[in-house]
């Protein structure tokens, strides 16, 4: 199977797997135990691995606090400086954020902004399509341009006295449109607001510098970059007193600085911070191979008259691709369903399965969510690959 669905998740570095194996064997203490020795080399691992994450973001290690991914991270960080600052910067409750986020980011807004939602249809069947919670919090949702971005001056206009803090994706999941998170960032410090981006599809695609982007907090998943499932975290920016308060999610123990309670995964650690190094060591090599893949794709794809681009490549970072497949009788699921032994691509989020697409919808593709395929590449990719894919397309439509 030709595997071009790098976006929800990447494969497992051989370097990375083997970094992680004796983690697994023989060196399986808990780094939170004392004095003996297998105890101390878990911490010792634990601190290396995130010196590499830390250098990854241009970040300091105390500024670094492992999660189990970039969902947790975001969520802790959006409930956590909310809760905070309700209670201690003058009733400061408002998130910021926009309506093309990752869910990860969107239903957390949406739960603070008292939305009811569920899974469990019986659930769902105790609240009517109105009913709210007053949870004491609020966000507001800027809408993006027709490529996906985020405007500053919209951003501007959407803060209030309220405003405690902002949420942006750094690169779209979906669509792989580029936020300017440095405009953004501006924009929300000129108010006194505090801006978190989500990295997780930016990390180890290309450089990303925390001092220099000025952000106040990052999350990250190990799993986008050739590293574990299960592991990721959160940069939180530290000042001359350490770092900023900010309520746990996770209560418990006091691992990770009090932050995030819970025995730490040695062995995804580790790989997470392996497969940090290895970014930041290939990053020019990787980034120029898949830029050669994705220009070749984009040009097999000119040859078709009813197919073009979602975002124009000077929009969005290389390598992730959103496919409109203008027919009347595509449906993307039938089509992913029926190719799905010979080629794996997606019709977006993996997070967002059986549903369409707000990202879709959010840059005024409303009636285009059933026609869209992403396809993503990864450092093991290559023309056969694409050739193989544009061969299955063509057979298919």
């Amino acid at each position: 199977m030709i595997y071009l669905d790098n976006a929800a998740t990447s494969p497992v570095d051989e370097e990375v797997l083997e970094a992680m194996i004796p983690y697994l064997r023989e060196e399986y203490g808990n780094p939170s135990s004392k004095y003996y020795c297998k105890a101390d080399k878990a911490k010792q691992a634990v601190e290396e691995a995130r010196a590499k994450v830390a250098s990854l973001f241009g970040a300091s290690s105390e500024e670094i606090i492992f999660t189990s991914g970039a969902t947790e991270s975001t969520n802790m960080i959006i409930k956590g400086v909310l809760d905070y600052s309700k209670f201690y910067c003058g009733g400061k409750n408002r998130v910021i954020t926009s309506n093309a986020e990752h869910k990860a980011t969107l239903n957390v807004c949406k739960y603070l902004n008292g939305e009811i939602y569920s899974n469990n249809d019986a659930t769902m069947s105790l609240f009517s399509a109105n009913d709210r919670v007053d949870r004491g919090y609020s966000a507001t949702f800027i809408e993006v341009d027709k490529y996906g971005h985020v405007a500053a001056d919209k951003f501007e206009r959407a803060i209030d006295e309220a405003a405690a803090l902002a949420s942006f994706i750094y690169v779209n999941n979906e669509t792989g449109t580029i936020n300017d998170i440095t405009a953004l960032v501006k924009t929300a410090h000129r108010h006194n607001v505090l801006l978190h981006v989500d990295a997780t599809q930016a990390a180890g695609k290309f450089p990303i510098n925390v001092r220099e982007l000025d952000v106040d907090f990052l999350s990250a998943s190990g799993h986008k970059l050739y590293g574990p499932k299960g592991i990721g975290c959160a940069y939180i920016k530290a000042d001359k007193y350490g770092l900023p308060p900010i309520t746990a999610l996770l209560h418990g123990g006091e691992q990770e600085c009090g932050i995030r309670a819970g025995t730490l995964a040695v062995h995804n650690i580790v790989g997470f911070g392996k497969a940090a190094e290895i970014a930041l060591r290939d990053m020019e090599i990787n980034r120029e191979h898949i830029s050669e893949l994705d220009d070749y794709l984009v040009e097999k794809i000119s040859d078709f008259d009813n197919i073009k681009i979602v975002i124009p490549e000077k929009f969005r970072v290389k390598g992730i691709i959103s496919i409109l497949v203008d027919r009347t009788d595509f449906n993307n699921e039938r089509f992913i369903k029926r190719i799905s032994n010979e080629v794996a691509v997606s019709t977006g989020s993996a997070c967002s399965l059986g549903e369409p697409s707000h990202v879709i919808k959010a840059i005024g593709l409303q009636d285009m969510t059933g026609k869209i395929i992403r396809v993503s590449l990864s450092k093991n990719s290559n023309r056969e690959d694409i050739d193989e894919f544009i061969t299955v397309l063509k057979r298919s439509i």
